[in-house]
C-alpha cells in the first residue's frame, strides 16, 4: 500500500483519547504484577502504573495525546513485570488505523493476541520501479525490470537502539526467485540506500544463451517484486566460567550479530508500464508469521478508544461558519443561534461542547454565550435548590471551561496536598462494613478529618489564584440565579458552589490523574480515601448544607457522625467568603499573578555540555521542568536544579536530525551558551515538549530566524558543513504555535470539528428546517422564535457552500 502525502495547504492533525479499564483471565494463571502500554506501531507512547499481585488488574487510566506522525497500527500490550529479567509481553490488542473508526467512543472487550516478532513492523520505504524494453546484441527484444530503493523512514528501535538495516529485493515467479541485496546502513532508522537493481523479466524464444529460467511473455502476470527489510543488532554475550563452587568468572565472549525482521512489501509486476512508477510503501508484516490457535487463552482487555483525524484547511475557508458561530451570543432567543442548534443536532452534547467552548474561548466570546444559555436554563428551573444541577448545555460549557482555564489553578491549590495523600497515605476508612481486621475507626476518622480540613483550607484560601475568566463566568451565574429567585438569599451562592465545589474541586480530588495532578490512577486504598475526601468537600461546599436537617438526611450514618466536627460556623463563613471572592469582578492583587505558571515536567535524556567520559560526551537521564519563567533540569525529581535557562534567554527550539547522534526523538534548545541537546522517550513526548517550549518563548525579542538542524561535531556542522561554530544557521526556524502560554487552542481546528459535526448531522439539520417551515404556517404567539430559527438554520446550511469549494 503506497503512503501518500497531503497538500501543503491542508494540515492533517491526529489525536487519541480514551481509557484503559481492566484485563481479565490473564496468563500465567497466577498472581503477577501487570502493566499496559500504548504503542504507535512499535513505539511506546504511554504506560500505566504497575498493578501488583492480580489476575484481573484494574488500570483505570485515561489518556489523551496528539499524534505527531503517521502510523499503521495502534497497539496495547500487557506486560508481566519482572525485577531481575526483561518484562514479559503476555499479549496484545492491535487495531489497524483504518479500523479505529469502528471503535470510536465505545467501550469494548478485546481478546489478547499473541505477540509475534514477524508481525511487529513500522515505517515505510520509497521505491521507484520501471519496466524497460531492451534490444540485445543479436537484435532480439527482452524486458528488464529496474528497481531503485531510495530510502526508508521511521524504522523501529530494536531493544531501545537503532539497528543496522539492509534490504533484499527479489523478483519472484512460478519458476524463479532472483534476489539481490543492498549495503548495510549503520545505526539509523531512516536509512538512505539509493541503490538500483536490474532484473531480466522476459526473453525472446530465439535467445540461445543458457539460463536457469525460461519465462514466456504471458508469465509476467504471475511475477511480483518483493522487498524484505531486515536489520542487524549486536548482542553482547557473557559466558560463565565456573571454576569452583564459590567463584564465577564472567568473560566477554565477543559480539553475536543477529538478524531482525523489519517488514516487507510486494508489488505485482503487471501494474507497471513503460513509465517510471514511484511511491512510498508502508512496510507490512510477514505473511507466514507464526500463528497461534490459542488466542482465547491469553485473556482480554477492556478499552475505550476515540481516534480523531482533522484535515484543517487555511483559515479563510472557515470565515463564514466561524463568524456565524461567534455571533451566537447576540442572537435572540439564544436557542435560535448556530451554536445552540449544533448542540441540539448532535447525539451527544459533549461532542459539540468541546470544540464550541474552545472556539468561543479563543475569540473571547465565551462569557456572554454562557450567560445567555444559563439564563435559558434558569427559565426551566422551578426550584432554587436544583439550580444548575442537570447536564444542560450551560453546565457542560462551564465544566469544559473550568477544565481548560483552571489547569494551573488546580495545580497550585491541590497538587501539594494530593501528593501528600498519595505518597504517604494514612488509613481513612470509616465505614464499619469496609473496616479491615486491626483497623481503629477512631484513628481513621482523625486521619480523614486531617485530610479534609487540609484540602478545605487550601481551597478557601485559593481565591486569589482563581483565573479571571472563571470569576467572570461565576459572576454572571450568581446574578442570573439571584434575578430568577429574588426571594431566596442563598441561591446566589449555590449557583456558584454547584460548579466550583461539586464539578471542579471535588471531581479533581477523586480523579487527580485526569486533571494531571498525579501521573497515574491511585491504588485502591488511596482511591477510597480520595472518594471520602471528595464527598466531604462536596458537602462542605454546598451552601447551607451544614445544618442538622442536612446531617439527618445522610444515607451513610458513618458520614453523619463524621460531619458533626464540621458544624462550626467558621466553615460556613469560610465558604461564603470564598464564593464571594471567586464570583467578583474586582481585580486581583498582583501577588496572585506573580507566581510562575507550571507548564510541563518529566524525565528525558540530555547530552553532556562540556563534560566528557573517556573523551566522548555522553547522554544522562535528567528530570526537566518548564515554567513560565525558566527551563531547568535536575538530577532527580524534587532536587535542586543543576542547570537553569531563563525563558527570556531562549532563542529557538527546534528538532534535531537523527543523524547527529544516531538517536530518535531529539530536539535542541538554543540559548546564549552552547545548544542543549535533549532526547525524549517517544515521538509524542518530543512533540509536546517542543510545542510547550515554543509557545512560552514565542514572544522573546531575540528569537532566531535561522538555525542548524544538525549538530556541530568534529569541527563542522553536519547539516551545511560550515566550520565556524557560531555561524548563522542554514535552515529557517519554525514558529507556528500559539503565543498563549496557558491555553492551547487552534481556532481553525475547532471550526473544522464543528463543520464535521454539522456535516455528519446534516439530515437532522434539514429536518429541523422543514419542521420550522411547517410550524411557521401555524398560528403561534411565539412567531418571532420561528423566524429566528429559520434564519439561523438557513445560514448554517449556506456556510457549507463555502467549505465545499
Amino acid at each position: 500500500m503506497a503512503a501518500g502525502d497531503g497538500g501543503d495547504e491542508v494540515r492533517v492533525l491526529q489525536n487519541l483519547r480514551g481509557k484503559i479499564y481492566d484485563a481479565k483471565h490473564l496468563v500465567p494463571n497466577k498472581m503477577r504484577d501487570f502493566f499496559c502500554t500504548i504503542n504507535l506501531d512499535q513505539e511506546e507512547v504511554f504506560r500505566t502504573q504497575v498493578v501488583e499481585k492480580s489476575l484481573s488488574p484494574y488500570f483505570g487510566e485515561e489518556f489523551y495525546f496528539e499524534i505527531p506522525r503517521t502510523f499503521q497500527w495502534l497497539s496495547f500490550y500487557i506486560y508481566d513485570k519482572s525485577v531481575l529479567q526483561k518484562d514479559l509481553r503476555i499479549g496484545k490488542v492491535s487495531i489497524k488505523k483504518d479500523d479505529l473508526c469502528n471503535y470510536t467512543g465505545k467501550e469494548n472487550w478485546f481478546m489478547l493476541q499473541p505477540v509475534d516478532s514477524n508481525s511487529e513492523v513500522q515505517g515505510k520505504v520509497h521505491l521507484e520501479l520501471k519496466l524497460n524494453e531492451l534490444i540485445t546484441d543479436n537484435g532480439s527484444v527482452c524486458q528488464q525490470l529496474v528497481v531503485q530503493i531510495k530510502e526508508c523512514h521511521g524504522l523501529p528501535l530494536i531493544n531501545g537502539q537503532n539497528c543496522d538495516p539492509y534490504a533484499t529485493v527479489s523478483l519472484v515467479g512460478p519458476s524463479r526467485n532472483d534476489q539481490k541485496k543492498t549495503k548495510v546502513k549503520k545505526k539509523t532508522s531512516n536509512p538512505q540506500f539509493n541503490e538500483t537493481f536490474y532484473f531480466e523479466v522476459t526473453r525472446s524464444s530465439s535467445y540461445t544463451k543458457k539460463s536457469q529460467f525460461q519465462v514466456e511473455e504471458e508469465d509476467i502476470e504471475k511475477l511480483e517484486v518483493r522487498l524484505l527489510l531486515r536489520g542487524t543488532i549486536v548482542l553482547h554475550l557473557f559466558l560463565a566460567n565456573v571454576k569452583n563452587t564459590s567463584k564465577v568468572d564472567l568473560w566477554n565472549n565477543g559480539n553475536l550479530v543477529q538478524d531482525v525482521f523489519l517488514g516487507e512489501i510486494k508489488v505485482p509486476v503487471k501494474v507497471l508500464r513503460n513509465d517510471s512508477f514511484q511511491a512510498w510503501y508502508l512496510l507490512q508484516p510477514r505473511e507466514n508469521g507464526n500463528k497461534s490457535s490459542k488466542t482465547d487463552d491469553l485473556g482480554s482487555l477492556r478499552l475505550n478508544i476515540c481516534y480523531t483525524e482533522d484535515c484543517v484547511l487555511p483559515s479563510e475557508y472557515y470565515a463564514s461558519l466561524r463568524n456565524l458561530l461567534l455571533k451566537s451570543s447576540d442572537v435572540q432567543p439564544i436557542s435560535a443561534s448556530a451554536a445552540y442548534i449544533l448542540s441540539e443536532v448532535c447525539r451527544d452534547k459533549y461532542d459539540a461542547v468541546l470544540p464550541l467552548v474552545r472556539l468561543l474561548l479563543h475569540h473571547h466570546k465565551l462569557v456572554p454565550f454562557v450567560a445567555a444559555v444559563a439564563e435559558l436554563d434558569l427559565k426551566d428551573t422551578q426550584e432554587a435548590n436544583t439550580v444548575f444541577r442537570g447536564n444542560s448545555l450551560a453546565t457542560r460549557c462551564v465544566d469544559e471551561m473550568m477544565k481548560i482555564v483552571g489547569k494551573h489553578y488546580l495545580k497550585v491549590t491541590l497538587k501539594p496536598v494530593i501528593d501528600e495523600i498519595c505518597e504517604s497515605p494514612k488509613p481513612c476508612e470509616i465505614d464499619p462494613i469496609k473496616l479491615r481486621e486491626g483497623d481503629n475507626v477512631e484513628i481513621n476518622m482523625e486521619n480523614l478529618r486531617y485530610y479534609v480540613d487540609k484540602v478545605f483550607r487550601e481551597i478557601v484560601r485559593s481565591s486569589i489564584s482563581c483565573p479571571t475568566l472563571m470569576c467572570d463566568v461565576f459572576y454572571s451565574l450568581r446574578h442570573l440565579a439571584a434575578k430568577r429567585f429574588p426571594n431566596d438569599p442563598h441561591v446566589q451562592y449555590s449557583a456558584v458552589s454547584s460548579f466550583v465545589f461539586l464539578r471542579f474541586f471535588a471531581v479533581a480530588v477523586v480523579s487527580p490523574h485526569t486533571f494531571h495532578l498525579r501521573p497515574h490512577h491511585p491504588d485502591a486504598q488511596t482511591s477510597r480515601t480520595l472518594t471520602l475526601i471528595s464527598k466531604a468537600i462536596q458537602t462542605l461546599g454546598s451552601w447551607g448544607s451544614l445544618t442538622k436537617s442536612k446531617l439527618s438526611s445522610f444515607k451513610e450514618t458513618f458520614m453523619c457522625e463524621f460531619f458533626k466536627a464540621f458544624q462550626e460556623e467558621k466553615f460556613t463563613e469560610s465558604v461564603k467568603k470564598f464564593l464571594d471572592d471567586v464570583s467578583s469582578t474586582e481585580s486581583k492583587e498582583p501577588s496572585g499573578l506573580s507566581e510562575p505558571v507550571h507548564l510541563k515536567e518529566g524525565e528525558m535524556y540530555k547530552r553532556a555540555q562540556g563534560r566528557t567520559r573517556i573523551g566522548k560526551k555522553n547522554f544522562k537521564k535528567r528530570w526537566f521542568c518548564l515554567t513560565s519563567r525558566e527551563f531547568t533540569y535536575h538530577k532527580q525529581q524534587d532536587k535542586e536544579p543543576i542547570f537553569t535557562i531563563p525563558i527570556k534567554n531562549i532563542l529557538a527550539v527546534e528538532k534535531l536530525d537523527e543523524s547527529s547522534f544516531n538517536k530518535k526523538n531529539m530536539f535542541q534548545v538554543l540559548h546564549g551558551e552552547k545548544p542543549l541537546y535533549i532526547q525524549a522517550n517517544n515521538c509524542v513526548e518530543a512533540s509536546e515538549w517542543i510545542e510547550a517550549l515554543c509557545r512560552v518563548t514565542r514572544c522573546n525579542q531575540k528569537r532566531l530566524s535561522f538555525y542548524h538542524p544538525s549538530a556541530f561535531l568534529n569541527g563542522n556542522w553536519l547539516c551545511c558543513k560550515a566550520t565556524i561554530e557560531n555561524t548563522v544557521g542554514c535552515a529557517r526556524c519554525t514558529a507556528d504555535v500559539p503565543a498563549d502560554t496557558q491555553i492551547e487552542i487552534d481556532g481553525d481546528r475547532e471550526t473544522e470539528r464543528i463543520y464535521s459535526l454539522f456535516t455528519i448531522n446534516m439530515s437532522k439539520l434539514q429536518k429541523l428546517e422543514e419542521k420550522i417551515q411547517l410550524l411557521e404556517k401555524l398560528p403561534n404567539q411565539n412567531k418571532l422564535w420561528h423566524i429566528w430559527m429559520k434564519k439561523e438554520t438557513g445560514n448554517v446550511l449556506e456556510c457549507f457552500g463555502v467549505l465545499f469549494v
